[in-house]
């Protein structure tokens, strides 16, 4: 009995929370069903979609390991914390209803997190998709750091992250407080207990359309700012509040309109004293006012001499 329980596959939790992306959910959940890693657990969270999401969901009844809901909720947030509610898995995953798994990325993850038990979440690189699933780009992430984390040399996508789910329980699941910065702040708080690892492997799909969150700027900015102050303290006791109060600035750069070149490379400049280290990704261009401008200009001279 020994033996068999310990070849047996720890089951996988996947979360889906949905709301009115009924085009790109059957794909979202392909994605998952024809993984070749078993046993799963697939959860979605529907928030009353208005569209054909719950003629979809209906149509993938009496899948093993399937279960959903459609209900009114406040948002993306309680949407993820009913799953962590319902989830029974040992591994944790929380895929978007309009991004996908690419083949053989749920068994990946579970094998990095089982040959180091001391990790608490692993990731992947990506594809960036359009809304009919042409390729537009693909990640090249750099090796996982916290320090990169929060001075953005890398990220951590959610399509293509794995977690502990007892340690996502313990710390409380997606906090209300930044539903905008909602998965970033679980990572955070994860990798501040434990260390993490990023996957040399191309793992999910991660589409791009108007309706989607990223749009929101100036609202991913705002809860973002507020997640990093509110772990600020515990950044510190690692000797990163530097890195943290640079990535803030960072986060600024990307999510505010660049009309003002000068208050872009001021902020860039002020991140720089901060966490020193940023310097050497950025071009010298970068750290003058106006350098992008003119930079493009000679681009486009160039390019003009050439055709001449």
């Amino acid at each position: 009995m020994a033996e068999v329980q310990a070849a047996a596959q720890p089951l996988v939790s996947i979360i889906v929370p949905s709301y009115n992306q009924g085009r790109f959910i059957r794909r979202t959940l392909e994605s998952i069903f024809t993984q070749d890693y078993q046993p799963l657990q697939v959860i979605v969270v529907d928030g009353a979609s208005t569209d054909e999401t719950v003629d979809v969901l209906r149509s993938f009844d009496g899948t093993p390991g399937f279960e959903w809901v459609s209900e009114p909720d406040s948002g993306v947030v309680e949407a993820v914390n009913k799953g962590f509610a319902c989830a029974r898995g040992v591994i944790g995953g929380i895929q978007s209803s309009d991004d996908f798994y690419l083949p053989g990325a749920i068994g990946a993850g579970v094998a990095a997190l089982q040959a180091d038990t001391a990790l608490a979440f692993v990731f992947g690189d990506i594809a960036t998709v359009d809304a009919d699933g042409v390729e537009l780009a693909r990640s090249h992430l750099a090796p996982y750091s916290l320090k990169g984390v929060l001075t953005m040399e890398t990220w951590i996508p959610q399509p293509s992250t794995f977690f502990r789910m007892d340690l996502a329980r313990t710390l409380g699941g997606w906090r209300n407080a930044h539903p905008y910065a909602a998965d970033t702040d679980l990572w955070m708080r994860m990798a501040l207990q434990h260390p993490a690892l990023k996957i040399d492997r191309l793992m999910a799909q991660r589409s791009m359309h108007e309706a989607q969150r990223d749009t929101q700027g100036q609202k991913i900015l705002r809860d973002y700012s507020g997640m990093v102050d509110s772990l600020l303290p515990q950044f510190a006791s690692k000797g990163l509040s530097g890195a943290a109060r640079a990535g803030k600035l960072l986060m600024a750069n990307r999510y505010v309109p660049a009309s003002n070149e000068i208050a872009r490379t001021g902020r860039l400049w002020r991140a720089a004293l901060s966490c020193p280290s940023i310097l050497k990704r950025q071009p010298i261009s970068a750290l003058i006012p106006g350098g992008y401008q003119c930079r493009a200009a000679a681009s486009r001279v160039a390019r003009w001499v050439g055709l001449r």
